[in-house]
């Protein structure tokens, strides 16, 4: 597939994660889609002290072969943003 791997070199951050050759690294998930997943997003992440989420050491949305993978979470964040109905 053509549209799971993107890169920008010229971005001042590239390769904004350490662990994968650059050649290797994709950008396509910049920002990761699955952050407000929380606990559950699947990657590698840790909680600082003040309770915020580190994603520093998450390779997860910038290897290729988890673009599949990524794609089918995104069901849950799509049912975390569903309107919910007025309740009476």
């Amino acid at each position: 597939m053509a549209y799971d791997f993107v890169q920008n070199r010229q971005c001042e951050y590239f390769p904004c994660h350490q662990g994968l050759p650059a050649d290797s690294f994709s950008c396509l998930f910049c920002y990761c889609p699955l952050y407000a997943l929380g606990e559950n997003c699947g990657g590698s992440f840790r909680y600082t002290a003040d309770g915020i989420k580190d994603c520093s050491n998450c390779l997860r949305p910038h290897r290729r072969e988890n673009y599949a993978a990524i794609c089918e979470k995104m069901k849950d964040i799509i049912e975390m943003a569903k309107k919910q109905p007025d309740k009476k």
